[in-house]
């Protein structure tokens, strides 16, 4: 087997050229790791099976028909991220229940992370909190949206997760660390790396489900007779050391939920 690959690396425009590279290699099966890779690709190629290790409502951005029935030759995983978003809005305020101004800091150029804040700010009416709205769309606008946090200090903190601000995590961490702010990430990952907690579904599940697509494809399965699939077990990780820093006692409930990072 032959391994291609093509990163956009956070530019977006790049996507649709890197999708034509691919098809015009005639690769049997593409792998996308992102809603817009997912588009560059199915624009580029309507026979090429695709399999999304990654998309936010594959469904409500047009990639697929519905999960039970994709059609098309785009299938895969959907992190249901939107419906996500709520929920880490409820278990940032569960940790710390005296927020009221919470900032939320996303790529906005991208549809898929927009709609998170969205829902993320439809949550937020329903909590009776503010948000504080700090989209970005070029690693520049991380230094502005910082300096807005400055000015109006948030109670705490959500990251959307895309490749823009994955990129530049540390920042956005570091940054965190020293101004003593509780935030929510998306993915364990951050958590390791001292953030405060994450709620989301693991990247080695939703890869893995990727690679049982790709072998099934690869053994004669056709894109829309696959169910695409939301995942079924999600993590509520939580790091200690950094609670403590921050003067956070987690709740007990809270805790017997949470994978704890020593």
């Amino acid at each position: 087997v032959t391994y291609v690959g093509r990163w956009a690396e956070s530019m977006r425009e790049r996507l649709p050229a890197l999708a034509v590279e691919l098809v015009d290699l005639k690769v049997d099966v593409i792998v996308t790791e992102t809603s817009g890779a997912a588009r560059a690709a199915r624009n580029a190629s309507s026979a090429i099976p695709i399999v999304m290790a990654l998309s936010t409502d594959p469904v409500g951005q047009g990639l697929i028909a519905s999960l039970a029935r994709p059609g098309g030759n785009v299938t895969g995983m959907s992190d249901n991220a939107i419906d996500l978003s709520a929920k880490r809005l409820e278990l940032l305020k569960e940790v710390v229940p005296t927020a009221s101004r919470i900032a939320v800091l996303w790529n906005s150029r991208d549809e898929a992370m927009t709609r998170r804040y969205r829902e993320i700010e439809r949550a937020a009416q329903a909590l009776g909190v503010s948000i504080q709205p700090l989209g970005v769309r070029e690693p520049d606008d991380f230094e502005r949206a910082f300096s807005a946090m400055n000015r109006e200090r948030p109670d705490a903190m959500i990251m959307v997760t895309d490749v823009l601000t994955n990129l530049n995590r540390k920042r956005v961490l570091d940054y965190a660390e020293a101004h003593r702010i509780p935030a929510m990430y998306e993915f364990a990952s951050f958590v390791r790396e001292d953030g405060l907690m994450s709620y989301g579904p693991s990247d080695d599940y939703l890869f893995g489900r990727a690679a049982v697509y790709v072998d099934k494809i690869l053994k004669g399965a056709k894109p829309s007779e696959l169910p695409a699939e939301e995942p079924t077990v999600y993590h509520l990780v939580v790091n200690p050391r950094t609670a403590k820093t921050l003067g956070l006692n987690i709740p007990q409930s809270l805790l017997l939920r949470a994978e704890l990072v020593q």
